[in-house]
Parts: C-alpha cells; structure tokens; sequence
C-alpha cells in the first residue's frame, strides 16, 4: 500500500489532534510534520517538528522535499483550519493520483458553517490557471518524487512564493487534477465576502508578496515560451475621421436608481475635444429607458441606443456602442451605477493616449457606498502593474482596474466577448499582447457597492464561474502567445 508523508501547519494546543488519529486509524500515512516559527507544547505522539518562518519559502518547501524520500506521496496541508477526512478518503486521493498518474492531486470539500456542512465545490485546472490564489483548498497531494525533483528547481531567495513556484513547475509536465467529491471537512477562517476577498492581491501590505508571485510567473512564461518581450507595435491615432474625439459607453439594464447619476458624471465633463455618450439600454423593464429618453430630447450629447436584438450580456452592449456611426476616436467606459471622480476624468483618460502613447489606457478607482463615502479598501490603483513587465503579469492577477478606455479602430478589430463578467479583462489581456497599456494612477471614479452589484457578495458557485472562464482566457491567451513568439 502506498504511503504518504503528511506536514501540516503549528495550530494551538490540541487542534489538529482529531486529524492525528484519523491519521493512526488509516494506517497509510508514513510520518506527519508540524511546522512553524515555534516548537508546540506537548507535540502528539509520533509527530515531529520542523522550524521555518514561511510555510511557502523555498526553505520549507525544500524542507519538505528532503523529508518526503521514504514516502509515495507527499501531503500539504495549506490552510491554518484543522482538516477532518471523509471515509476512505487518502485512499481516494493515492487511487486518482496513480490512475490519472498526476503529479498533483486537490479535491471538492465541505466547509462546515454553523454546524452544518455545505458543499465547497472547486474548478478544474487548465493551462490558463497561472492566478497565484488558484483555489485548490487547503490539502494537496503529491507525487513524492516528482516534488523532490521539482523543489530542486526552486529559486533559492523565495520568501512566500515557492509553493506557487512548485506548482507552475509541476504543471510543465502535467497539470494539477481535482477529483471532484468532497473528501474532507474544514470550518474555514475567513468569513469575508466575495466582493471583500477579490481585492486582496492588490492591498498594498501584500505587495512584497506580489512582487515574488510577479518573478515566479514570469520565469514560468518564459520556460513555456509565452513570454512577451517589452517590446510594442506603434499607434498611428491619425487613422480614420471619426465624429467626435471620445465617447463614454454605458451598458445599462435596469438601473433607474443609478444611471441619471452615472450620466451626469460625464455630461459635466470639461475637456479641450468634442466628446459625446452613448448609452446602450439593453432593453430596461424598470423605467430605465423611459428616463434615457427623457434625458436625452434634453442633452444633445448623449445618445440613447436600443439594440435590436435580445441576445447580448455587456460585452454585447460595448460592441454596439463601439461600432455604432457616432462613436469616436476613443471609447471609454462607465458602469451604469458608477461615476467618474471629477470633471477632469475624460481629459486625463483622452490625453494619456497622446503622452504614453498606448492603445488601451486603465485609471483607478475609489470604492464606495451607495451614499459615496469612501469603504474598505478604498483606492484600488493597480500599482503592481510595469511598462515592461505589465503584459506578462497580467497572466497572473484577475483584473487590470477602471476606468477603460480603448483606441476605438484596435476595439472594432479585437471586439468585446459577449459575456457579463470578465470581459474588460480579456480585453486587457488581447490589447496587451502586441500593444502598450498606459495607467493613471490618480482615483479617477467611484465605484460603488450596493445591493445590487452584480459581485458584492456572490456564491461559491458563481465565483468558480467567474473564476473558470479568466482562466479560459488566460489559457487562449497564453496558446496565442506562445504561438506568435513561434512565429516571430
């Protein structure tokens, strides 16, 4: 029978000791390793320790490594919640692994909330799941001595990132399999909710951390051949007559309470060019549109367009907006229950085309109530991302921020996915591989989170749909780089 090696983190007293017996009862695991910064009082029997500072530096990994040779199979335990296993369930996790013959093994799981269980389902890994906080859960299985080999690899100077490094270097030879049942039971840690926990990788505590994931995901592009020098094709923006210099695009759907504001916000723009908006009521039942077409017999600027079709999500809306006879040399974007920060917002967004020469340009924004005061975690800015390095790193986070704005020729070439989530982000991705993305860093809208927000606080279900489809992104992004460096 195959064995396993088991190391999981330094909890407090007692806290792992059910996971210690379910361990004895199974009979398949060889050894379990605590590990810390400190030795734990009164360390369960047959258990040892080892001292680190990081659980996911090289040193610990390695640590692991050089700890795993007397067993089949390696298990880390991630998280910081005691694990409970379902019946059978190591011996599920060795039949996959040897089956699939995978060098890494994760699962479904439960999550035990208020005494009761409640499925925690994942997603399935592709080539395109380079994100750094790929859920995986807390337990994952190894093929022993395929990590040896790999942790051999590992950059030495890793402080936080070499689990991640470990990962990526595993999936050059094959990628991560999820058994999708639900083998274990955890009481997670972190409450937070889904519009709270999807800005952690840019909180600015985190970004010495960010920094390391950025060089681990840039080595890991170049060993695939899919990374992309800083090197850019040139905008020529005297292409074309276009009716005006910009328009603001506004896909709306039922969204009386907020869009008069959202309109206002640009109408009351000042800039040096003629500028129009163009809202896209994607066919409003809330008295949405009876108040666009009050609004616009009274602003000669904003045209109110109803597509004649009934089959397009946002990405469908900015795509006839775009390609709409009015639209103009740039299109930059709004949210029907967002607003832009001052009357200055257009001008900034219009003019850093000109200075950084780019063809897609994305600001920053301030996150805020209903009322617009300012809520946690108040400026989002994008700060990790580099003129050089942006493009590439951009594989490994889940967004680029907002506002966006596109050079409208490029945007009617490249299009909008029609989808409702994450196409601003597949857009950045398809921009960024031949051209320039230049940033603004000052706030320049408010974002606002409400009730009806489509992501404030969203089920485990619909964020593994969300979750799924960037990776697909990501995954036809990387098979386009990785081909056109074929070819160059």
């Amino acid at each position: 029978m195959a064995r396993i090696n088991c190391f999981i983190p330094a909890g407090g007293p007692g806290e792992w000791d059910h996971t210690f017996n379910e361990f004895r009862a199974g009979g398949l695991v060889n050894r379990v390793f605590i590990m810390g910064p400190e030795t734990p009082e009164n360390l369960a029997p047959g258990v040892a320790f080892l001292k680190t500072s990081g659980r996911q530096s090289a040193e610990a990994i390695r640590m692991i490594a050089d700890r795993s040779a007397d067993s089949d199979f390696t298990m880390i335990i991630s998280g910081e919640a005691p694990v409970s296993f379902g019946m059978l369930a190591l011996e599920r996790f060795i039949q996959v692994a040897v089956d699939m013959d995978a060098s890494m093994v994760y699962s479904d799981h439960f999550d035990l909330l208020e005494g009761k269980l409640s499925p925690h389902p994942l997603i399935d890994y592709q080539a395109g799941s380079l994100r750094d906080d790929f859920e995986f859960g807390p337990v994952l299985l190894f093929k022993s001595q395929i990590l040896i080999a790999a942790a051999g690899d590992l950059s030495d100077d890793f402080q936080f990132a070499a689990l991640y490094q470990l990962r990526l270097k595993l999936s050059l030879t094959s990628l991560p399999v999820r058994i999708q049942e639900f083998l274990y039971t955890i009481n997670p840690m972190d409450s937070r909710s889904s519009g709270e926990k999807i800005f952690d990788y840019v909180n600015p505590r985190n970004r010495e951390v960010q920094v390391e994931m950025e060089r681990v995901v840039t080595l890991h592009l170049k060993e695939l051949g899919a990374y992309l020098e800083p090197d850019f094709a040139s905008i020529e923006f005297g292409r074309k007559n276009f009716p005006v210099e910009a328009s603001v695009i506004i896909p709306v759907l039922n969204r009386v309470k907020t869009i008069s504001h959202a309109i206002d916000s640009v109408l009351t723009q000042k800039t040096s060019f003629d500028f129009n908006l163009i809202v896209v009521d994607n066919h409003s039942t809330d008295g949405t549109t009876k108040l666009l077409e009050e609004m616009s017999a009274l602003h000669p600027r904003l045209v109110h367009v109803i597509p004649d079709r009934k089959d397009l999500w946002i990405g469908g809306c900015w795509n006839w907006g775009v390609h709409h006879e009015l639209c103009g040399k740039f299109a930059v974007q709004l949210d029907s229950d967002d607003l832009y920060i001052n009357e200055h917002t257009l001008e900034r967004m219009v003019g850093a085309f000109y200075e950084q020469q780019c063809a897609m340009v994305v600001g920053s924004y301030r996150m805020c109530n209903f009322d617009l005061e300012e809520i946690p975690p108040g400026v989002i800015d994008h700060k990790e991302w580099t003129p050089d390095n942006g493009r590439n790193n951009a594989l490994r986070i889940n967004g680029l921020g907002a506002p966006r704005a596109f050079y409208t020729p490029l945007l009617r070439e490249i299009n909008v996915p029609n989808v409702s989530y994450g196409e601003d982000y597949g857009l950045g991705l398809a921009f960024s591989r031949h051209y320039q993305i230049g940033r603004i860093y000052d706030p320049l809208y408010l974002c606002r989170r409400w009730e009806e927000n489509s992501d404030a606080s969203l089920s485990i279900e619909a964020m593994n749909r969300h979750n799924q489809y960037k990776d697909r992104l990501r995954s036809y992004e990387l098979a386009a780089r990785i081909k056109l460096n074929r070819e160059m």
